[in-house]
């Protein structure tokens, strides 16, 4: 259960929840054991944003490969192109962001986790988190995003190096 709370984690982190794998035959010349990641729009609730946000993939070409160590430490790496839309499901205002990353989860054999996103990033925090942290409850960051998580899934550490490009809430109302 400890895991999942983490890989939950992770996909927040991504901005990818409700998302999927999927294996893929044609992997665009990846190479072997990389996965295509495809993932499903959903609707961020009123708490976040102060009205419904609906998050949507209209460019996504992700793919992720997983590298499990000898110590059972796993090592998630995700690359690809990818585009989020924001929406404003009151007054239908849409913004559309480059969230390419590229991004590497690490889970160790206690659970503990650690994930840094570089690049373009999608952030979803819970709203009581994003304040405690003094940061947009969703965003897109750019530079280094690094996270880490106790075995029992929750945040012990978060730093950006770089800066919010978007303050996606502020920006849809």
């Amino acid at each position: 259960m400890r895991r999942l709370g983490v890989i939950v984690a992770l996909g927040v982190m991504l901005g990818m929840l409700g998302g999927m794998l999927t294996a893929s035959s044609a992997l665009a010349g990846r190479g072997p054991k990389w996965q295509f990641l495809s993932a499903q729009p959903f609707t961020l609730p009123a708490e976040f944003c102060g009205f419904k946000v609906r998050v949507a993939f209209p460019v996504h070409k992700q793919y992720i490969k997983v590298v499990k160590s000898s110590n059972a430490t796993v090592i998630t790496l995700a690359t690809g192109a990818a585009r989020m839309s924001f929406t404003n499901r009151n007054t239908g205002k849409t913004i559309t962001s480059n969230v390419s990353g590229p991004g590497k989860g690490t889970v160790y054999p206690d659970s503990s986790a650690l994930f840094a996103l570089k690049g373009h990033s999608a952030a979803i925090f819970p709203p009581d988190l994003a304040q405690r942290l003094g940061l947009p409850a969703v965003s897109v960051t750019a530079g280094a995003l690094t996270a880490r998580f106790d075995p029992d899934g929750n945040l012990t550490s978060l730093s950006l190096h770089g800066h919010v490009l978007l303050d996606v809430c502020a920006a849809l109302s």
